[in-house]
C-alpha cells in the first residue's frame, strides 16, 4: 500500500515536472520571439527616420546605407561643385538647383540640402530629401513652402529629364533631433523639410509622389 502511494507520488512530481518544463520552454519561446519582433521594430525605424538637428541632417544610418545598391554617381570617384539637377515649385516661383550629395557645397548653409542617404530621382522606389532654411536672409531658400498643399505640383529636372510629383502629404514634427518621414516605400517620393512659418519649436516635412516623367 505504501509503495502504490510513493509511485503515484513519484508520477505526480514527474508530472508536475513535465508541465513546469513545458511552461518554462513556451515562455522561453514567447520571450524570444518578443525580441525578434523588437529588432524588427528598430530595423524599420532605422529605415523611416532622418536625423534633423538645428541646420545639419545627418545619415540616416549606416545600416541602411550598407544595403542599398550603389547608384552611378556614387560609383564615380569624381565629385562636381556644379548643380546636377533643379528642383522647381512653379506655385511659389521657386527654382533651385542641387549638388552631388558629396560635394563640400551641399551644405544647407549655403544651398538646399540634398540629405546624406536619400537616392536621386532616378532611383525606382527611391526618396530624394531636400532639407532648407526658411525665415529671413538668401538662404532661405524653403521659406514659401508653407504656401503649399496637397495636390500642388513639384519637379525635378535631373539628367536631361523632368520628374514631376504630386504632393500628398504635409505635417510637422517637434525639433528634437529626429525627424519621421511617413511615405509609401511603393512609390518614388521627393521630400522637402524645413523649419515651419512663424514656429521655431516644430518643422514642417512635404511628402511628393512621382506621378509622370518627361524627356
Amino acid at each position: 500500500m505504501l509503495r502504490e502511494f510513493n509511485r503515484e507520488k513519484e508520477k505526480s512530481y514527474t508530472t508536475t515536472a513535465f508541465v513546469g518544463a513545458l511552461i518554462t520552454l513556451i515562455g522561453g519561446f514567447f520571450l524570444f520571439y518578443n525580441y525578434i519582433e523588437s529588432k524588427k521594430i528598430v530595423a524599420y525605424d532605422y529605415m523611416a527616420n532622418v536625423f534633423y538637428n538645428g541646420t545639419e541632417v545627418a545619415q540616416i544610418s549606416e545600416e541602411e546605407d550598407i544595403k542599398k545598391p550603389l547608384e552611378e554617381d556614387q560609383l564615380s570617384t569624381e565629385v562636381t561643385n556644379e548643380y546636377i539637377g533643379y528642383l522647381i515649385v512653379p506655385k511659389i516661383n521657386l527654382t533651385k538647383g542641387f549638388l552631388d550629395k558629396r560635394s563640400s557645397e551641399n551644405d544647407v548653409e549655403k544651398n538646399i540640402l540634398v540629405v546624406s542617404g536619400s537616392n536621386y530621382p532616378d532611383t525606382e522606389k527611391g526618396n530624394l530629401i531636400l532639407a532648407g532654411h526658411s525665415g529671413t536672409g538668401w538662404k532661405a531658400f524653403f521659406n514659401d513652402l508653407y504656401k503649399l498643399n496637397i495636390g500642388d505640383v513639384a519637379y525635378i529636372n535631373y539628367k536631361g529629364k523632368k520628374y514631376i510629383y504630386n504632393i500628398v502629404n504635409i505635417y510637422t514634427q517637434p525639433k528634437v533631433g529626429k525627424l519621421a518621414i511617413y511615405r509609401n516605400y511603393d512609390k518614388t517620393t521627393l521630400t522637402l523639410i524645413t523649419c515651419t512659418n512663424n514656429d521655431s519649436t516644430t518643422q514642417t516635412i512635404y511628402i511628393a509622389e512621382l506621378v509622370s516623367i518627361e524627356e
